[in-house]
């Protein structure tokens, strides 16, 4: 154990904790919550430190998951799917390898893979696609350390409305405010392959046309570069077994084995190399000359193209984010989406404000989670971002005047000034407030971000 600063990924919080540990195993774990606990220190877990928000920080005991990352077990369903359990510190990229391996995928991901699996439900990482959930809605399970060091397994097999199943509900999305996840069960489908094509559209067309586009695609993400006229939707279409076979066959060498797609390998050096790159010099400029903002985007919206590759669906859905940002991002009734679309454009072109990062454009089912984004409507998601270097409150703070107003939630991850008086009329936080003050009475696993939005 020793005390190290932690900075979030953004650069957004900085803490230091009086110990920072990383436990070897769950026994190990136990003991440094119950001590703790015992010292009267309050307790939080980091995975990548991706969320923007002071979710982590803590000046108490910091807890890394990072060593709990196996493989517990396996168990293949009826249907084809599988309950996997895995340690609750294992990063989605290495999740993604194991089932990879085991013929299995996650039916739904975000864009990126460098959280542990822990942190990515705890603050409600959602990915995109009108009828799927997300990452919250596939675990059946988790095991969860408790202030006094206690172990409790729950699951969505617990009876409605009993202790464990409210236990269950909090757990699983609540912000590591009932506990610390050692382990998680999830539902995973059989492998699949994503067709994904790259489509440049007039803004227009695309704001006009959202909804549409949405419910035609499995998945869909939009972008667009402030105060130009085109946007690109990018879209992910799973392949039917037929087409799959035909993808397979077509990659097979003379001796049967598969070689890599020539599309595939186009597009990763494109997506990869150069717009990583670019983007990150343009950054650089856009910090030191704001000015040139304007023409920097227009550039880069030019610079998109149409393409289309199919490869396995963690490849399709992940992107590599090089460029350090801060993020805000909401989630709003998906009828209201092209209104607030049409508002953002138009304060972003009238207050002539230096934002050089595009704007995403996402969606999602509704789920019955409790502390869902997405809790009880379909919701579609805005997110806005700022290099970590310019400023960005005057663009945050007019973005999110947009998104409340319209009714939006925002990402648990993400930058916002929400309250809990604020969120009361959007989430069950009597309950939450109910479950948390029996497992954590003294409010152990409390922090300044779990007071703000939770109480």
């Amino acid at each position: 154990m020793s005390a190290v600063t932690f900075t979030t990924w953004g650069r957004t919080y900085t803490a230091t904790p009086a110990r920072r540990a990383t436990p070897r195993d769950e026994p190990e774990l136990q003991a440094l919550v119950a001590a703790a606990a015992a010292d009267g220190l309050r307790v939080r877990a980091v995975g990548a430190g991706h969320s923007f928000t002071d979710a982590a920080v803590t000046d108490g005991l910091l807890l890394s998951l990072d060593r709990l990352q196996g493989l517990e077990e396996l168990r293949r369903l009826p249907d084809g799917n599988a309950l996997v359990t895995v340690g609750a510190g294992i990063r989605l990229a290495a999740l993604n390898r194991l089932l990879a391996g085991l013929g299995l995928a996650l039916r739904n991901l975000g864009d990126i893979d460098r959280q542990s699996i822990a942190g990515a439900i705890s603050t409600g990482t959602h990915g995109t696609g009108s009828r799927l959930g997300g990452l919250a809605t596939q675990v059946r399970g988790v095991r969860v350390v408790l202030p006094d060091g206690s172990v409790r397994a729950v699951s969505d097999d617990d009876a409605p409305g009993s202790a464990d199943r409210e236990l269950f509900e909090v757990a699983r999305l609540g912000l590591g405010s009932v506990g610390v996840l050692s382990a998680v069960t999830l539902e995973v489908v059989p492998a699949y392959l994503l067709r994904s094509t790259e489509r440049v559209r007039p803004w227009a067309e695309v704001v006009d046309g959202i909804d549409e586009l949405f419910d035609a695609h499995d998945r869909l993400d939009a972008y667009w570069f402030p105060g130009t006229d085109s946007m690109l939707t990018w879209s992910h279409d799973r392949l039917s077994a037929a087409e799959s076979e035909r993808h397979a066959a077509s990659r097979r060498g003379p001796a049967g084995a598969l070689r890599s797609a020539g599309s595939a390998a186009r597009t990763f050096l494109d997506s990869e190399v150069l717009a990583n790159g670019v983007l990150g010099a343009v950054m650089q400029v856009a910090a030191a000359a704001p000015r040139t903002v304007p023409r920097l985007n227009a550039v880069c919206a030019a610079a998109l193209g149409d393409r289309t590759h199919v490869a396995p669906s963690a490849e399709v859905m992940v992107t590599r984010r090089r460029v350090r940002f801060a993020e805000m991002e909401y989630a709003l009734p998906r009828a209201v989406l092209p209104d607030v679309l049409r508002e953002l454009d138009g304060w972003l072109r009238t207050s002539g404000e230096p934002v050089a990062f595009p704007v995403e454009v996402r969606c999602t089912a509704a789920d019955d989670v409790w502390l869902s984004t997405a809790r009880g409507r379909e919701s579609a998601y805005v997110a806005v971002h700022q290099f970590h270097r310019m400023p960005r409150q005057r663009y945050f703070d007019a973005a999110e005047k947009i998104f409340v107003a319209a009714g939006g939630r925002p990402h648990w991850g993400k930058l916002h000034t929400r309250t809990v008086a604020d969120l009361a009329e959007h989430y069950p936080l009597d309950d939450v407030a109910r479950v948390r003050a029996a497992v954590d009475p003294d409010g152990v696993l409390r922090n300044d971000y779990t007071d703000r939005v939770l109480g």
